[in-house]
């Protein structure tokens, strides 16, 4: 094949991905758009806040939970990563709706994908949201670094019009253009099923998608007790909210403590946890446990030690602590 038909091949196969391209573009731009242009999501201060949604990950992320919990628990790293991070994806976005430097920008999208996917791949009320949004931009990437950008690209007006940096030997590997698929043959079906094997592994770790017993992190909520003190005249434990729908809190209108014989001894209702004293509350991240209108509210990813009075308990006997969720789930833990 002379290297006029290479030529007319590579672009047309990169003219073939110009949906996928211009789709996988904008799901990225749009993240920047949506969080920056359309409504400020950035300051820490305010409702909405980008980094209380990654902190909802942070819970059963796999393989980067460490590189989350530390940025929840630094709230100015937290921020500057989360600019730096619609930052690329603005870039990222733009430079393939463009077509310039496109196997550049693949690349992009699948470190992007990466994250997504490993983070929250595990959140999804309905359709595995995040899975399929991780899973589909990995595949998607490799497939715009294989294609390239075709005719409707800056890559390619660049090209055309002789550009002296679109001769260098650096070009079609960060921009569009031939390279050696030939000898690209072994690398391309490995790394395809390398994909398909992360998607495997991925969904059944946190879909039970393969085999097994279907499970969903995301429609129940469940609350984690732990850390508990007692020094006779408070009792102080750790609630971290771990599962469950990450738009919606876990509504906790009860906790009471109960004797041997399962009596309830000490009870705070919810309007007692409505009112809740917030220097009783000391939250970890930015995810923050607090008193709402008719509840005590805990956010998805949410972990907080909560301190309540019990001098009015015999400092003897067998307690047990009880949480009451308002769905009706409740946590039990026994009080050492």
């Amino acid at each position: 094949m002379n290297n006029n038909n290479n030529k007319h091949s590579t672009d047309t196969i990169g003219m073939l991905s110009l949906s996928l391209r211009m789709i996988i573009g904008w799901t990225y731009f749009s993240a920047f758009w949506r969080r920056l242009i359309i409504d400020n999501k950035l300051i820490p201060e305010e409702a909405g806040y980008i980094g209380e949604k990654f902190n909802h990950f942070l819970p059963n992320a796999l393989g980067i939970k460490p590189i989350i919990e530390y940025l929840v628990l630094n709230p100015d790293a937290l921020q500057v990563a989360m600019v730096a991070f619609t930052i690329i994806e603005a870039i990222v976005g733009l430079l393939l709706i463009l077509g310039l430097f496109t196997r550049l920008a693949s690349v992009g999208v699948f470190g992007l994908a990466m994250g997504i996917l490993l983070g929250s791949g595990w959140i999804g009320t309905t359709c595995l949201d995040e899975w399929q949004i991780g899973i589909l931009g990995l595949a998607g990437g490799f497939t715009l670094f294989l294609t390239g950008s075709g005719y409707y690209s800056f890559d390619h007006f660049f090209k055309k019009k002789g550009y002296a940096f679109t001769g260098k030997n650096w070009f079609p590997w960060l921009g569009s253009g031939d390279i050696p698929f030939a000898r690209m043959k072994g690398f391309i079906f490995v790394f395809s099923m390398a994909i398909f094997g992360l998607a495997l592994f991925t969904n059944q770790v946190f879909h039970g998608g393969v085999w097994g017993t279907l499970h969903n992190k995301s429609v129940r909520p469940i609350v984690e007790i732990s850390n508990i003190q007692n020094n006779d005249s408070e009792l102080t434990f750790e609630v971290y909210r771990v599962e469950g729908a990450d738009v919606y809190g876990s509504f906790l209108i009860g906790i009471e403590v109960l004797d041997e014989q399962n009596n309830v001894v000490k009870a705070l209702r919810h309007e007692d946890l409505a009112n809740f004293p917030l220097d009783k509350i000391h939250n970890h991240y930015v995810a923050k446990v607090k008193p709402g209108k008719h509840s005590m509210i805990i956010p998805l990813g949410a972990k907080a030690d909560l301190t309540i009075d019990i001098s009015d308990l015999p400092s003897t006997g067998d307690y047990t602590l009880k949480l009451i969720d308002i769905s009706g789930i409740e946590w039990i833990e026994s009080i050492p």
